[in-house]
């Protein structure tokens, strides 16, 4: 990855072995968050085992307690988020479209943004221990970027109270609603997702690079279809006054 000059640790890290490229979100002190440096990381681990001719299965996973918070509120409530709402949009968008499968393995709490990654993830297996919420309706913001990998996947019912209301539900919930695939015991998750990475790599290359493309095709035209309508509401609300005091007032309990 590369270093910027005001941070140099690592926040992604990319590790391909036995045709699986796993690729790690290590931002504990923020809950995973998704900070430009980090979504800059990811595009970058996203592309490079996009292009490892070695590769059949990517799997997206995260340390720490969280798997991710969604956007870094420390970030959003001080600087233009035009350029960060684009970025989340793009990333949905290569996770969705790129040729190899990806394969999120949640064990953590997933929040707002942090969803969206979920969604655009082929298969996703979570710990059942896992909670799940769409919190910007609290802040004055709306989940509009990541509507674009939700909305498809997900029940319409389910859309319209999690959405509206900000409540948590639970990885089993998750699973019937159409966000997860499957969700399974904490102490198992690492045996289902080995499970399903060794079914990945008996199909060859061109088998899953073409049946994924099938199985995406849709939702990549949707994502292109809204993306860009979809960037600008969320950072016309990050920008408004309403949502700029609720994120500062958050952050100041956080304190």
């Amino acid at each position: 990855m590369t270093e910027s000059p005001e941070t140099t640790a690592e926040l992604v890290h990319l590790d391909v072995t036995d045709g699986v490229a796993t690729i790690t979100l290590d931002s504990p002190a923020n809950r995973n968050a998704l900070s430009r440096q980090l979504v800059t990381e990811l595009f970058e681990a996203l592309h490079a085992a996009d292009k490892d001719s070695s590769v059949k299965a990517v799997v997206l996973q995260a340390t720490g307690t969280v798997f991710c918070s969604g956007a870094d509120l420390s970030e959003a409530a001080t600087v233009p988020m035009e350029e960060g709402t684009r970025g989340i949009v793009r990333l949905q968008r290569t996770i969705v479209a790129l040729t190899k499968p990806v394969v999120a393995k949640v064990q953590g709490p997933v929040r707002a943004g942090g969803l969206g990654l979920v969604a655009a993830a082929d298969i996703a297996i979570a710990a059942d221990t896992v909670s799940f919420a769409l919190t910007e309706v609290r802040l004055g913001l709306a989940p509009a970027a990541i509507s674009l990998s939700i909305l498809p996947r997900i029940d319409s019912r389910a859309a319209s109270r999690y959405f509206l209301t900000g409540d948590k539900f639970d990885a089993a919930e998750a699973a019937r609603i159409g966000i997860l695939t499957a969700a399974v015991p904490a102490e198992s998750l690492d045996d289902e997702v080995a499970a399903i990475t060794s079914s990945l790599l008996q199909g060859s290359p061109q088998g899953l690079r073409e049946t994924k493309r099938l199985m995406v095709r849709g939702l990549v035209e949707h994502i292109d279809a809204g993306g860009e309508e979809m960037a600008a509401l969320s950072a016309r609300l990050f920008g408004s006054d309403e949502a700029r005091e609720a994120m500062t007032a958050f952050l100041t309990r956080k304190k």
